[in-house]
């Protein structure tokens, strides 16, 4: 028991590192801002459980860690999350394995053997659900009771029903990322720094029309905060704004809670539906990996079904 303490106390540091020398900082600042949220939680989450809560993701002396560490929280992931998810965190741990040896901190062979972990493998499948068109238009009915807060939110609801994008690349929108003339957006902060284009059908670009009569064709951000007596601030929304949004209008409209992550998977489950290639799916959708999009599908037992009925006029005439 002595020794296990001496251990722990052994993976905190004895002083602080500045940030540009600190493993975990020099990772996450690499990141996205929201990819850097959940990448430092995860950090934490790494750091509590090898010193018993003694300190976080920039208390812990990251070089320190050698292979027993390494494979014993993979051990505890494996008990308490997803596949998807402890790799996930299994690859926060090595990125700032990582960094500790660019910067010096730790020798390439312990390196070495510590991120000498195997991926966990699972079908872990996607969390979430399948958002219906009478949920959409529920919502979007509830957003023309309010006034401009309405308006913004139904513009922010067709955008993310009608196109799919990630919570982060929604609140990034700029006024001038929209193209009026062919009803397009240019998503230019998504996952890994890629842009990409896609298009908002008719009703939706009747929606933010009405936004941006209210919101004004100014510069700066598409979807913007709407302060106490309807006043708009041209500045973008948080991650978390988002959210709150997507609840608050669940439960007004009296329909079963969802993330705005769910109007992704369904935009990509209703286009593959509509017989689109996976491959313009994929594009539409920012995925580097046409598997990534495939995940996505929650079409389930009926489109397979139908798929094989397909084939049914090869014995229509065999008896």
């Amino acid at each position: 028991m002595g020794e296990d303490k001496t251990r722990q106390i052994d993976l905190v540091l004895s002083t602080p590192l500045p940030l540009t020398l600190h493993p975990a900082a020099v990772y996450l600042s690499s990141l996205s801002p929201t990819s850097r949220r959940t990448m430092e939680k995860a950090l934490n989450v790494i750091a509590r459980l090898l010193t018993s809560n003694q300190c976080d993701a920039m208390s812990l002396d990251w070089s320190k860690l050698r292979y027993q560490h390494t494979a014993a929280i993979r051990a505890i992931f494996i008990e308490q999350y997803s596949p998807a998810t402890t790799n996930r965190m299994l690859c926060a741990m090595r990125r700032v394995l990582e960094e500790s040896l660019r910067l010096g901190f730790i020798s390439a062979q312990d390196y070495q053997y510590a991120i000498n972990l195997k991926s966990v493998r699972g079908d872990s499948g996607l969390p979430g659900r399948l958002i219906k068109p009478e949920e959409i238009t529920s919502l979007l009915r509830n957003c023309h009771q309010d006034n401009v807060i309405g308006i913004r939110d139904a513009a922010l609801i067709g955008i993310l029903s009608s196109c799919g994008l990630r919570r982060s690349e929604v609140v990034a929108l700029e006024m001038d990322d929209f193209n009026c003339e062919d009803n397009s957006l240019t998503v230019r902060q998504g996952k890994g720094g890629k842009s990409r284009r896609v298009y908002l059908p008719p009703g939706v670009v009747a929606i933010l029309n009405d936004w941006l009569k209210i919101r004004g064709k100014s510069s700066g951000a598409l979807i913007c905060p709407v302060k106490r007596g309807g006043h708009i601030h041209i500045q973008h929304l948080t991650d978390q704004a988002v959210m709150a949004i997507c609840q608050k209008r669940a439960a007004s409209a009296g329909i079963k809670p969802f993330s705005p992550h769910d109007f992704r998977r369904t935009f990509i489950t209703r286009l593959l539906e509509s017989g689109i290639d996976v491959l313009t799916v994929s594009q539409l959708a920012g995925h580097v990996n046409l598997a990534t999009t495939q995940k996505y599908d929650l079409r389930g037992e009926a489109a397979k079904r139908k798929a094989v009925e397909c084939l049914n006029f090869l014995y229509e005439n065999f008896f």
